[in-house]
């Protein structure tokens, strides 16, 4: 028995968030597929409490969940009870170190997919830095990062984002309400400070933009494009229906790509995208299945150039789907990745390098 074949029967434990939207619950739905006996311990269950308390907590706790320390003990709990060979934590969430070296003399192996940077100062948390060096590995979404957990003490990989087909795939909207989501460009995701003005630019070139997601409505250029939040469904109708998906990194949290990286060109997305390295590596170089753009201006060219090549537009959105769905870019693939790495380090071979 090789040593995939035996991870994939171990039993595991998901320290995450349900909502479908989110990674902890796209690794859960992995997770069913393998056959895996696993479990989803809810995240959002570490910071329940009055809305005031919360935030109290946040801002003048140093980000600090309400309830840290009793839900990193109803997690070492449950795991007596469940005894997992493996908890997957999705982020940056409690357990506390307390209870990651509670989990490591109960001989449980706890590693972390580290969706954020806990060096962005919007995150940025004590006790979750004491909590790093505590995990078996950590697993990081970005290679920006990686020699600053080195030095914090941690084992730590590189491992992308992925999409999951159960949520990202083509779906164009009903008739009645096809046109309201037909525009130029459509982004989705928050209004980041260093976000605000690429999509000003292209609104004041004359493009027809969509938004999705928060706080687009509290800036005067903005308001009249923002189309609220979007649920899944949602998302697959815009995408669809978007001549252009914008894919914009997230500075704070040194990104070198994001998760609508891979959904995006999975739900049909023709993609214009802000270049990093990683870019470059995970969709394919100039013109092969995506525009890229190094600054507002040559944005905005790029859009425009797009919009009046329709043909060009419908060979790059094929190309860039069908380079995401066939190079193993799903969640069920990282974690066949993440069990396969934790599974090597349990018996007692050493973890890829950084940067691996």
């Amino acid at each position: 028995m090789n040593i995939v074949t035996a991870s994939i029967k171990q039993r595991l434990l998901i320290v995450g968030y349900g909502a479908e939207y989110h990674v902890g619950a796209h690794f859960y739905q992995a997770a069913l597929q393998m056959g895996l006996d696993v479990q989803l311990f809810d995240a959002s269950q570490s910071s329940r409490a009055p809305a005031l308390i919360q935030r109290l907590n946040w801002r003048l706790r140093n980000h600090r969940p309400t309830r840290l320390d009793r839900f990193s003990q109803e997690l070492v709990e449950h795991c007596s009870e469940f005894i997992p060979d493996i908890v997957l934590v999705t982020g940056m969430t409690p357990p506390n170190a307390v209870a990651l070296a509670t989990l490591e003399t109960m001989g449980i192996r706890c590693v972390n997919f580290l969706t954020d940077d806990p060096w962005n100062k919007e995150h940025q948390s004590r006790w979750f830095f004491e909590a790093l060096p505590n995990y078996t590995h950590i697993f990081s979404p970005r290679k920006s990062n990686l020699n600053d957990l080195a030095n914090l003490g941690c084992q730590a990989s590189y491992l992308p984002f992925a999409y999951n087909p159960a949520i990202h795939f083509i779906e164009f909207p009903p008739p009645e309400v096809a046109k309201g989501f037909q525009c130029d460009v459509l982004f989705y995701g928050g209004a980041d400070k260093d976000r605000v003005p690429y999509i000003e630019a292209l609104i004041e070139a004359g493009i027809n933009v969509h938004l999705y997601g928060g706080y687009w409505d509290r800036h005067p250029k903005t308001r009249s494009s923002w189309r609220g939040m979007a649920n899944p469904q949602m998302l697959r109708w815009a995408v669809s229906s978007a001549k252009i998906t914008l894919c914009l990194v997230r500075r704070a949290n040194r990104d070198g790509h994001v998760m609508r990286t891979f959904e995006a060109p999975a739900m049909g997305a023709c993609m214009l995208v802000e270049r990093t390295d990683e870019h470059n590596q995970l969709l394919g170089g100039e013109e092969q299945s995506a525009m890229y753009f190094e600054s507002h201006e040559q944005m905005v060219e790029q859009a425009q150039w797009l919009l009046a090549n329709e043909h060009q537009r419908l060979i790059l959105k094929e190309q860039v789907m069908n380079h995401i769905v066939s190079t193993n870019n799903t969640y069920f693939d990282r974690l066949q990745s993440i069990l396969s790495t934790t599974s090597l380090i349990g018996f007692g071979l050493p973890a890829p390098k950084i940067g691996s």
